[in-house]
């Protein structure tokens, strides 16, 4: 890391007034729709700046149908990213038959109208925008601090005590918004989809974001992308953003949720259906009848854990309960602009699917017949109907009982969530019952949280004994102090309404199987403790000796007296660039290190590569890059480097995180790493099916190629992160057969054929693998990739980076240049 100091020109608001009193309701609770209500005293929103540009984006889609003629039918996905090419023709036509097979086929290169980053991710974000130079970002951006804050003893005491040990890393962030005109909500501002669904998910909207589920924001009708913080810098820097088109899976929605059917219930039924990988290459398109039953943020929460079957995003079309909700959100002239747009003739009309739009699949869901699902363990795509879940855990002996409930998340902490869990809770208090459970509140924002406390919401949360957490991740990403006593390698159960459910991504245990429902559901089976209860079907003894079942939740899309501002200190610091603010960056620092760019690819094939790891099974970017007590690292990468792969199995051994060397001797897997990149030696890795699968994480690329990983070799990859390896100049390689994963070994050599050629002829031609055996076996390995003409610039550049700031620089040179001559 390079040895330099830049120095904050003025102190962080340590903003230690956190949270007004959770016990003390303002107001009386009332449950009906809400009313229109204006933006909050003294703060100004600057309406325009989160307004879609539909004039420019309608205007582009025009020229959309003049390239593809009018007469093509488009789908809504399509509509809304052709709108945003930088130049249609040459995206729509190339390599796609004449523009005839675009699905799976064209590189689209976009221009994202905003970016969003969590704070573990925009650290690495900015560091990497901060080396191209630039006085301030091409677009509107914002970061939000909701993955540092620990989930314990609740948000009173967790929240101080996240700011204290954190303080470094935030006026980092914090000083680097001010500088490059970026909105920065600080810790406790709310989790980062809830709060961008809240100000700046729109209809038409195209959002880049540095974490997987920013497709939340399409419950809005927005198009958001997760991806990793150099992708993001594409769009900061005004540089096209690469996206191969993604097919469209089309969700035919009919009939109406009831009972204890929820929103929640649509994705884990589709989630089974489809499996972790079967989303991968597709935007998830709903529509139907169904659609307009919806609540807009029961979409979002669809929307959401599309992320959980590899979907590059999941899209709603404009729906009526979008206008209520901008209304209440403070966007009333967003609500009417859209509603303009929507009610135009369809040649024009950008936020809804052309009559006649053909999808590459169709999966039609009766809303009226849906039963609650509980999804896992281990894994999102686990699904099983309540109906069948008892026989399920006895057949499969998993635990019978739980001992925590957890509701909340960016997924499921939206008004509506949190009132039909308290109607459930208002029950079982009027019948004498208390949660066996440990029972966690967490509420998805400030605005959420102050809202649901006028509302006398937490209230009643807190008098059943629950604990109100931070409005922050906590939990759902290894953010959380479990006190309730299982030890490390114990099995057991929790219950949340996370999206997310790797082993050890909770509490580090990878004995913990976290089964995902509603949070109407975790509530009602908080009361038993027992993973066999039924709501719908069983009852419960009360004190008295009275059976007491539970009747189907209530509750309101939106608050009747409109939302609540909360706490003010939580309001975010305007998008205007200060350059007289300096950036904090302390060169001895173990939090945060400035970046080295990485050396560009030789001018040669690639020899002396060994096989540093054959993974077995599932390999996440949890596996490749954990979270948890990890994520104080995630802004110097030689520290969190130390975290390479250890969640890694051995698939010649079965052991985790052991790896041999050649004279048999065995280490974790970033310390061999490490020890042959100091000896000169680079390396691949070997893995199964969708590598890479699970959060936007791109320092689970940063990592391997710091340590010295050049290729990564794969049954098949998650679009993010494969993305992510191509940005960091490692290539992401395919079996052409897959038998072939059997034949190799590790620390058997490699050397590439074909390499070079493919990168300097921009991705045309075919790679092989010559491997040789420590036993002088020979075997050559075919193998596919996807690399495109500009991710071969990337690899051979060293990085994306690297490219980004060579252009960084001839711009700033050429604008020297032309003042010189003016002179």
């Amino acid at each position: 890391m390079r040895p330099q100091t830049m120095r904050a020109s003025r102190t962080v608001n340590p903003r230690l007034r956190l949270y007004p009193s959770f016990h003390t309701p303002q107001f009386p609770s009332q449950r009906c729709l809400a009313t229109a209500h204006g933006a909050p005293s003294g703060y100004k929103v600057d309406i325009a700046a989160r307004t879609p540009p539909y004039a420019k984006l309608v205007a582009r889609l025009a020229e959309v149908r003049r390239v593809l003629g009018a007469s093509r039918p488009l789908t809504l996905a399509e509509k809304i990213l052709y709108s945003h090419l930088e130049r249609p023709e040459e995206s729509l036509l190339s390599g796609t038959n004449n523009g005839k097979d675009i699905r799976g086929k064209a590189n689209l290169k976009l221009k994202p109208d905003r970016v969003a980053m969590q704070d573990a991710s925009a650290q690495m974000a900015l560091l990497q925008f901060m080396s191209c130079g630039l006085p301030s970002t091409a677009v509107p951006a914002s970061i939000h601090c909701d993955h540092m804050i620990v989930g314990e003893k609740g948000a009173d005491t967790d929240l101080p005590n996240s700011i204290a040990g954190n303080k470094e890393v935030f006026d980092f962030l914090e000083s680097a918004a001010k500088k490059y005109g970026i909105e920065f909500w600080p810790p406790g501002a709310g989790i980062i989809h809830q709060s961008v669904l809240e100000n700046y998910s729109a209809p038409g909207l195209m959002m880049l974001g540095t974490d997987s589920h920013t497709p939340n924001a399409g419950g809005l009708g927005a198009i958001a992308i997760g991806v990793g913080g150099a992708d993001a810098v594409d769009a900061l820097v005004d540089a096209p953003w690469e996206l191969k088109a993604p097919k469209v899976l089309g969700v035919r929605l009919e009939g109406e949720l009831s009972g204890w059917a929820s929103p929640k219930d649509v994705i884990l039924s589709l989630a089974g259906q489809l499996t972790v990988r079967g989303g991968t290459g597709y935007i998830i398109e709903y529509f139907g009848p169904g659609v307009e039953s919806l609540s807009c943020t029961g979409m979002a929460t669809m929307a959401n854990m599309g992320a959980e079957v590899g979907a590059t995003t999941s899209l709603f079309p404009f729906s009526p309960s979008h206008i209520p909700y901008l209304e209440a959100t403070h966007r009333g002239p967003i609500a009417q602009a859209a509603l303009k747009v929507a009610s135009a003739p369809m040649l024009s009309n950008l936020l809804r699917a052309d009559p006649e739009a053909q999808y590459d699949k169709v999966i039609t869901i009766n809303l009226s017949t849906l039963e609650p699902h509980i999804n896992g363990p281990f894994t999102p795509d686990l699904s099983t109907p309540l109906s069948k879940f008892k026989s399920v855990v006895e057949e499969k002996k998993w635990p019978t009982t739980f001992g925590a409930g957890l509701i909340g998340s960016c997924t499921n902490s939206s008004y509506q969530d949190m009132t039909r869990s308290e109607d459930i809770v208002k029950q079982a208090e009027a019948a004498g019952l208390k949660p066996k459970a440990d029972f966690f509140i967490t509420p998805g924002s400030e605005q959420i949280r102050a809202t649901l406390d006028r509302d006398s919401t937490l209230s009643t949360f807190s008098a059943a004994g629950g604990t109100v957490l931070a409005n922050a991740c906590g939990p759902c990403i290894g953010q959380w102090t479990r006190t309730d006593g299982p030890a490390k390698g114990e099995s057991n159960a929790i219950f949340t309404s996370y999206n997310r459910n790797f082993p050890g991504r909770n509490d580090g245990n990878r004995a913990t199987m976290n089964f995902l429902a509603s949070p109407e559901l975790i509530t009602a089976m908080s009361y038993t403790g027992s993973t066999t209860f039924n709501p719908m079907t069983d009852s419960i003894p009360t004190p008295s000796g009275t059976p007491f079942r539970f009747t189907p939740p209530k509750g309101s899309d939106l608050p009747s007296q409109g939302f609540a501002q909360g706490n003010v200190e939580f309001l975010p610091t305007p998008g205007i660039p200060d350059p007289s603010v300096s950036v904090v960056v302390d060169p001895h620092s173990t939090r945060l290190a400035l970046l080295e760019p990485f050396s560009p690819f030789p001018q040669s094939e690639l020899k002396g590569l060994r096989i540093l790891y054959k993974v077995q099974g599932q390999c996440t970017t949890d596996t490749i890059s954990a979270a948890g007590p990890w994520l104080k690292y995630k802004g110097h990468l030689p520290n969190i480097s130390a975290n390479t792969l250890i969640g890694a199995v051995n698939a010649e051994t079965g052991e985790v995180n052991t790896a041999y060397d050649l004279d048999g001797t065995t280490s974790s897997i970033p310390d061999l790493a490490q020890r042959w990149r100091d000896s000169g030696v680079e390396w691949i890795v070997v893995a199964e099916h969708n590598y890479g699968e699970g959060s936007a994480r791109e320092h689970a690329a940063l990592q391997p190629r710091y340590l010295g990983g050049r290729i990564i070799l794969a049954k098949s990859f998650a679009r993010i992160h494969e993305t992510n390896l191509k940005k960091q100049g490692v290539v992401p390689l395919t079996f052409a057969k897959e038998a072939d994963y059997d034949v190799l070994r590790a620390c058997d050599d490699v050397e590439t054929r074909g390499l070079l050629d493919v990168l300097l002829s921009g991705g045309k031609g075919d790679v092989e693998l010559v491997v040789k055996g420590r036993d002088g076996r020979e075997t050559v390995v075919k193998t596919r990739h996807t690399l495109s003409e500009d991710q071969c610039g990337f690899v051979l550049a060293g990085s994306a980076l690297n490219l980004l700031a060579a252009q960084g620089r001839e711009g700033r040179e050429e604008i020297t240049r032309e003042a010189e001559l003016s002179d």
